[in-house]
This record gives structure tokens, sequence and C-alpha cells, in this order.
């Protein structure tokens, strides 16, 4: 009786053993599915997750623009600006002073105006912007492109320009072919040259965006001058005007 009594004991250990791995094994099971779930979840949403609402730039008229320029080639002063599109300074002097800028010196012939990235200066997503915009270009519509971004500017990397919502810049854009440009950026064709950007900016001496390097020619000698941050009108028509002295114009 005492030998059965025994055994039953021992039978009953062994059930609540199993019954404890078995809860064991279920808990480990669940907590590895949960997991892959989340992590599903981390790559997945970010792909649906509602873009935001996309802004109208407000038309700047910009005359003889192709790509990147706009302007006479053969201007006596280029003005070639290095900027970030998640700079709010960038974004600042094509608000309040590219505009005036275009309408004046640009447009009377006497400056030629170029905008170059700083390669990917802020962050990730200051690249994928200016590879945007170099990509729209290829259709003759990087200005387009370039107001569209600096519009919908929101911060510095908090996710403006994610690739789904340069994409829906690109649709928002009279005229743009959207698979082209789509071909364009998915294919990554500008990011050597963002890079080469960055490297020329420094080889020049530019610090930080935006920066303007005003070059022209003086009786066969080259001069350059550096003018730093979103400065208002007047500072570049009192370098412009200057320089146009020196050249005699």
């Amino acid at each position: 009786m005492s030998q059965q009594k025994e055994m039953s004991k021992r039978q009953l250990r062994r059930q609540q053993i199993r019954r404890k791995e078995t809860r064991g094994r279920l808990f480990g099971i669940g907590l590895v599915t949960l997991g892959a779930v989340f992590i599903a979840f981390l790559f997945i949403y970010p792909m649906f997750k509602p873009i935001a609402q996309v802004v109208t730039p407000q038309a700047i008229s910009r005359p003889n623009v192709k790509a990147n320029a706009a302007g006479n080639l053969d201007a006596p002063i280029k003005i070639e600006e290095y900027g970030d599109f998640q700079c709010p300074h960038c974004q600042n002097f094509y608000l309040n002073t590219e505009p005036q800028l275009m309408e004046t010196y640009v447009t009377d012939g006497k400056v030629y105006f170029v905008y170059h990235s700083f390669g990917a200066f802020i962050g990730e997503e200051s690249g994928n912007a200016a590879e945007a915009a170099y990509c729209a270009g290829d259709q003759n519509k990087f200005w387009e492109m370039h107001d569209m971004i600096f519009t919908n500017q929101t911060g510095e990397n908090v996710g403006s320009f994610t690739d789904r919502r340069l994409i829906a810049f690109a649709q928002a854009i009279d005229g743009l072919d959207v698979n082209e440009f789509k071909s364009c950026y998915n294919d990554g064709k500008y990011k050597t040259l963002i890079d080469e950007d960055a490297k020329n900016g420094l080889a020049a001496g530019v610090k930080a965006t935006p920066s303007f390097i005003m070059s022209y020619t003086v009786k066969g000698a080259a001069k350059s001058k550096i003018i730093e941050g979103a400065q208002g009108y007047d500072a570049f028509k009192q370098a412009i005007d200057a320089a146009l002295a020196e050249i005699g114009t």
C-alpha cells in the first residue's frame, strides 16, 4: 500500500514537472512570437503610415532655368549656393531673399545662380532630398522639386523627407514623369554627386549652410568671395554691386 502511494506521488511530481515545462515552452514561444510581430511591425508600419499633407509652394520666377542653375550662363557674376534641404536657415533664404535676387540680378543677366547640395550635412534625409531634386532636374524640374522640398520642411531628421514623401512631392509636380523620377531615385543615380558636392564645398571653404560662393573676373584675374548664412537681400545687393563696380559693368 505504501509502495503504491509512493509511486502515485512520483507520478504526480512528474506530471507537475511536465506541466511546468510545457508552460515554460509555451511562454517562451509566446515571447518569441510577440518579438517577431513587433519587429515586423517596425519594418512594415513605415510603409503604410499616412503621409503628411503636401503643401504646394509659392511660385518663384526664375529665368533661363537649366537643371540646378538659373540665369545667363555668360553673366559677369556667378553665385553658387551650398545648401541643405533640412537646414532652417536655407529655408529662410529661399523664402525671404532668393525671390528678390532672382527678380533683379538674375533676371537682368548680371548673376548666374547655381544650387549645390552640401552632401548629407545634417543627416540622411538631407542626401535623400538632394537626390530627389537632382533626379527631378533630369526633367528640368529641379527648381520645382527644390521649392517643394523647402516648402514642406518640418525639422531636422524627423521624417520630412522619407522615400515615400519625396515620391509624393514628385507626384504633386505638374509635368513630372513620376516613373522616370522613381527609376532615377531608386537607382541612387546621384549619390556620388551628393558626396562630390560636399567635398567641393569644403574645398571652397564652406563650413555651414547656407553659404554662397560669388565668383567673377576683373581684368583677367579670377576673384571670389564667400557670403555666409541666410543674409538678407541688402547684403547680397551690396556684395554684387561692389563686384560689378570692380568689373566695371
